[in-house]
């Protein structure tokens, strides 16, 4: 591959691509230290209740186990969280969700940590669970934790939120709770340092957020808590919380023995925090030529047991409830709310892939009641620059929601199932038989736009260091350090990508991501490659300008070019270039006398929190997406063949296609997913499907070749004028296919994953249109 392949704009393939095709990658899971222990975790079986008594005498004994650790020993703060710290380290007193630790324990082996585990004698009184978010937020529902029943309520008026068209729909749908079923379960090896503190190699979206949380717990300065990023096995938002550290952490300093903690497939379904289930209710108007007037919606959200982001969440579902429409007028109500069932928190989309469901569900309802097409009315009424949106936040370009729309509709459809096609092109493929006189094909189309970076007057911001230097053979190589976290989205390449460009070097290594450099931030809200990636810009562009005015000083340049090197010299071709001064250098030849070496903090332009009435400037930028989905849905056996996807999405300026596609094609799994197949089932709070026999997700058979069309509009205020591509085709994935397989039945489906029961059986009562918890404005 060429030089310029490998810069900024090329495919460059990934480093670690490899090794994570032939089997060699090394994951947290896979790593050992020669004496280490084993950990493993006591979990809760009661979605609730008082722990009575608490006894580890009997697992003490055992030969073989180092050590026992429960709340008592957490010599820090007990209580721990993403945003509020409300998750104890333990269950100490009562027990908020089936799957809350309770104890862990360090043994010679994995088989003694087991052994030792049923050796530790809990007494539970059960408590009943309060599992209906509905019941938890109203009058006389019990208290769940001493922070109360409702994590956040949001209420956004915008325009007149009295004023209606002639022309209203109305309805409820339900979302259910999906997973971000990373295929490497949670992982750490943690070690006691000889100056009281501990090293950690684990996988995490967060290095720093994790490093300032368990530091507090073990009460320990931040400084003698070292993390560094181990191979991370896919996150999607569920690394993004903290889980096993801090329990690693105890043992490890409690032992002073380095100690393995990980995670089977179920503890990994039960230990991290999933996507928020959403019951919500909308009310569209418009005029009889199809211009929205106004959105009315109530959106109430499960959270589970404990905070984690779902503050964050509920103000992404709030603010992006109307969809990417120019709405004069609207009343926006969220709400999410503590329960018993499992943690809720950050998953791809992050609130928004909910309300997408809701709102495109309403413009295709619209567009029935209007008689005109379901693409004429997204056109008609998407978002341009310069509108206003609900916030009151005026939106910057670029936003080509229109173009998107227009684009995947003009994609050629796929041709007709008929009795001649294959059987694996049919509903269940070759198990099923599927009759193609029973099979009908039906087309859905979902338009979005997603928040980029964090939003509400968060202040972000990404540190990186770019070293330049001659390596041992004399050449000129960089060296970056970043404590981004490589979740699978590409950093690693696209930082490799930037060095070369800015530095005009071919060699480039990345050092691993740790605590030894500033924060990076987390690996979320589509945010590092223009987080991250204008960190290391700004550290590049930092070390070629002192390298230029090394070179200028060299030269006997007047002061003001040694000042602003940049006005005499340039870098061209790998060499340092100065036209009026006749100079021509190598990099080489720059670089004799040591290396350079900078760090550069990178932040995004400031936004502002939401006021009481929902308004303010709250996020950074936008992009758009829109799907078109062909389903297949064969009538007697519910089964649902997605036939094709073409997606349209508003990527920036595009630094890797290759990742780009590879982004954009695993987003759009992910809502797939969450359309036909997806949820993690809870009964009574207690999760009945926590392993991957039972929780469905999408194979490479159930994902068809994905059309794609990128929109690369620079975005003026990023680096290069990129965008986050990640989360946004999730939001319109599981749109677009529902509103195909609503097509395809005729029915009114108003609830994802949708199910065979929903399609075959006539039987099921529909939702109704009542809003959840009755209008709060009594409509």
């Amino acid at each position: 591959m060429t030089g310029r392949a490998r810069g900024v704009g090329g495919s460059a393939p990934r480093p670690d691509g490899p090794a994570k095709a032939d089997g060699t990658f090394a994951y947290a899971g896979d790593l050992s230290i020669p004496g280490m222990l084993h950990a493993r975790t006591l979990r809760s079986p009661h979605p609730r209740a008082r722990i009575r008594r608490l006894d580890t005498a009997a697992a003490r004994r055992i030969p073989g186990v180092a050590a026992v650790v429960t709340a008592v020993d957490v010599p820090g703060v007990a209580t721990y969280g993403l945003i509020v710290a409300d998750q104890p380290v333990f269950a100490a007193t009562e027990t908020r969700y089936a799957g809350e630790p309770v104890a862990v324990v360090a043994a010679v082996d994995a088989p003694t940590a087991r052994r030792a585990l049923a050796a530790v004698e809990v007494e539970y009184e059960p408590l009943p669970p309060v599992v209906d978010p509905e019941v938890a937020a109203g009058l006389g529902a019990p208290p769940l934790h001493p922070d109360g029943n409702v994590f956040r309520e949001i209420t956004l008026r915008h325009g007149d939120p009295d004023a209606a068209g002639p022309v209203v729909v109305e309805d409820s749908y339900l979302v259910g709770m999906q997973d971000q079923a990373f295929l490497a379960p949670e992982a750490a090896l943690v070690v006691p340092a000889a100056d009281g503190g501990v090293d950690l190699r684990l996988a995490t979206q967060w290095l720093h957020s994790d490093r300032e949380q368990i530091a507090a717990c073990l009460g320990l300065p931040e400084e003698l808590v070292r993390l560094e990023l181990a191979g991370v096995g896919g996150a999607f938002g569920g690394r993004e919380d903290v889980t096993l550290q801090v329990h690693g952490a105890l043992l490890a300093r409690a032992t002073g023995t380095p100690v393995r903690i990980a995670y089977d497939r179920v503890e990994s379904f039960l230990g991290h925090p999933h996507r928020h289930p959403a019951r919500m209710w909308f009310r569209h108007t418009a005029t009889a030529a199809g211009d929205l007037v106004s959105v009315h919606a109530r959106i109430i959200m499960d959270g589970g047991a404990y905070a984690s982001s779902s503050p964050a969440v509920i103000a992404n579902a709030v603010t992006h409830a109307a969809g990417p429409y120019r709405v004069p007028n609207a009343r926006l109500d969220g709400l999410v709310v503590r329960t018993n069932n499992p943690p809720c928190g950050a998953m791809r989309g992050f609130g928004v892939p909910q309300v997408t469901i809701g709102h495109e569900a309403q413009m295709d309802r619209l567009a029935d009641r209007l008689g005109i097409g379901p693409v004429e009315l997204r056109v008609r009424n998407a978002l341009r620059p310069g509108d206003v949106l609900p916030t009151g936040q005026v939106l910057g370009p670029p936003l080509p929601a229109r173009e998107a729309i227009e684009a995947v509709a003009a994609r050629p459809l796929p041709a007709a199932l008929t009795a001649a096609s294959p059987v694996t092109a049919r509903p269940g493929g070759r198990g099923a038989h599927a009759d193609v006189a029973r099979v009908r094909r039906g087309v859905g189309y979902a338009l979005a736009y997603k928040n980029l970076l964090f939003s509400e007057g968060f202040d972000d911001s990404s540190t990186a260091r770019a070293r330049l230097e001659l390596d041992a053979g004399g050449r000129p190589a960089a060296t970056i350090h970043s404590a981004c976290a490589e979740v699978g989205q590409g950093f690693v390449t696209v930082a490799g990508q930037i060095a070369r460009t800015e530095l005009g070097v071919d060699e480039v290594v990345l050092l691993p991501a740790d605590t030894g450099v500033g924060s990076a931030g987390s690996t979320s809200a589509s945010r590092q490659t223009w987080m991250s990636g204008g960190a290391v810009r700004g550290a590049c562009v930092a070390v070629i300008d002192r390298l230029l005015a090394r070179v200028a000083r060299r030269l006997g340049l007047p002061p003001e070019v040694v000042e602003a090197p940049r006005r005499a010299l340039v870098i061209a071709g790998g060499e340092i270039v100065g036209a009026e001064t006749g100079t021509r250098l190598t990099l080489a030849e720059a670089l004799a006398e040591g290396p350079v070496e900078a760090e550069h903090t990178f932040h995004h332009r400031r936004t502002t929190a939401l006021d009481v009435a929902g308004q303010g400037d709250p996020h950074v930028a936008f992009a758009a997406a829109a799907h078109r989905a062909v389903v297949d849905v064969d009538l007697d056996l519910g089964l649902v063949h997605v036939v094709s996807m073409a997606l349209a999405q508003d990527c920036g300026t595009v630094l890797n296609p290759l990742s780009l596609r590879g982004q954009v094609e695993g987003g759009t799994a992910q809502g797939l997913g969450l359309a036909v197949m997806e949820e993690l089932v809870t009964v009574d709070g207690v999760v009945t499907n926590p392993t991957l026999h039972d929780y469905l997700l999408p194979t490479a058979a159930d994902v068809p070749m994905l059309d794609f069309v990128a929109l690369t509009y620079p975005q003026p205020d990023a680096p290069y004028g990129v965008k986050g591509v990640g989360e946004t085709p999730t939001c319109t994935a599981t749109a677009a296919v529902l509103a195909a397989v609503r097509a395809a039945v005729g029915r009114d489906l108003r609830r994802v994953p949708v199910r065979p029961v929903d399609l075959v059986d006539l039987a099921v009562p529909p939702l109704g249109g009542a809003p959840p918890g009755g209008s709060p404005t009594g409509e």
